[in-house]
């Protein structure tokens, strides 16, 4: 082969190798679908009606959450106001998150994506028919979702404060 003929069949090589297209078939490359979890309306949301208007629901839903040593408000939002400051109406509506690092790290531990959901949240707003409501993220769903594994004592710890914390706020 001539110099020539060498050097352009390397071109020609080199020049369709760079418009190969490189696949990434690791596991964490790939978008698979969760065949047994499909999202709906809803899903893997507690909800409770207060007992009590919004003001006392939410009052009481940070006292709970402050009086317990164990758990820390890392915020407060308040999308009523935030939408108000736009010019856009929205009923009541405000989230606290909170945490407590002792139950939330070791879930993340397992399974890093968790971190979406955490710290925890809790809505608290009002509906159409004026029902003051709370809802938060049922720890089951997102043990499915994260698929954590080997932590059922802290989800099941996760689950009975974020029940006893909503009913006492709820009045329930």
């Amino acid at each position: 082969m001539t110099n020539k003929v060498w050097y352009w069949f390397l071109l020609v090589f080199i020049l369709m190798s760079c418009n190969q297209k490189q696949n990434n078939t690791s596991k964490e490359g790939q978008i698979v679908p969760k065949k047994n979890m499909e999202i709906t309306t809803q899903q893997g949301i507690i909800t409770k009606k207060s007992t009590k208007n919004f003001e006392e629901t939410y009052n009481s839903l940070i006292k709970i959450i402050t009086n317990n040593p164990n758990l820390k408000i890392i915020a407060e939002l308040d999308h009523q106001n935030n939408a108000g400051s736009v010019g856009l109406d929205l009923r009541p509506t405000r989230i606290v998150l909170f945490g407590n690092p002792r139950l939330g790290t070791p879930l993340m531990q397992n399974s890093q994506t968790t971190g979406l959901d955490l710290p925890q949240k809790i809505l608290v707003w009002q509906d159409s028919d004026d029902n003051i409501n709370i809802s938060y993220n049922n720890p089951a769903y997102l043990q499915k979702r994260h698929e954590i594994t080997g932590n059922e004592e802290i989800l099941k710890k996760v689950s009975g404060a974020l029940d006893n914390i909503t009913n006492g706020a709820a009045g329930l």
